[in-house]
């Protein structure tokens, strides 16, 4: 695999397999909802989720629908025009990418005794106590080459597609920042260091 194949692994794919597998403990035949399932966290939960054979609901804007539907989302909803809250329910798993008011919202999805796992923000451990569920944040472990050596191997078997959105030179690194601020990508966006 190439340099820029194997740097959305290290980031975007460690936080997804510890968010949905050590953290949820996500099992197959569970549904999970991946909020963000185009960026470079849920591109990658997207498939992992659907690898271990839970059933995968991914929220994506109207130009990502396709694209995050193929990377093995059972559903794609178009946050654009359908009302996540209202659309989604009974969900074992949440995994929200995108924080802020995404993350007000995703409480609803879930199901008794499920989870909401965070990757921007903090886990509101008040209200799923309140709802009856449960919260958490994603914490790395210390040693990750275990993880990335299985993320390499579901690579290797063709199971997990890395998504790159866009390249920048090293000295585009202001117009990188730029483009992760719009929170619309697709993958991850990766600086080139040296050609």
């Amino acid at each position: 695999m190439s340099f820029e194949q194997a740097a959305p692994l290290h980031v975007g794919g460690e936080t997804a397999w510890v968010a949905l597998f050590d953290m949820a403990n996500l099992e197959a035949g569970q549904r999970l909802l991946v909020q963000g399932g185009a960026g470079g966290v849920g591109s990658i939960a997207v498939q992992l989720g659907h690898w271990k054979g839970a059933y995968v609901i991914a929220t994506a804007s109207t130009a990502n629908v396709a694209f995050v539907k193929s990377l093995g989302a059972d559903e794609v909803i178009d946050y654009t025009s359908v009302n996540v809250e209202d659309a989604v329910r009974d969900v074992d798993v949440v995994l929200d990418t995108v924080g802020g008011e995404v993350t007000a919202h995703s409480w609803g999805a879930l199901k008794p005794g499920g989870i909401l796992v965070v990757v921007a923000g903090m886990p509101d451990t008040k209200t799923a106590a309140a709802k009856g569920v449960r919260t958490t944040a994603v914490t790395h472990p210390t040693d990750t080459h275990p993880v990335l050596e299985e993320l390499a191997k579901l690579v290797a078997s063709g199971d997990l597609r890395p998504e790159i959105g866009q390249v920048f030179p090293l000295d585009g690194a202001a117009q990188a920042h730029l483009a992760s601020e719009t929170g619309h990508g697709r993958g991850r966006i990766l600086l080139r260091v040296a050609n």
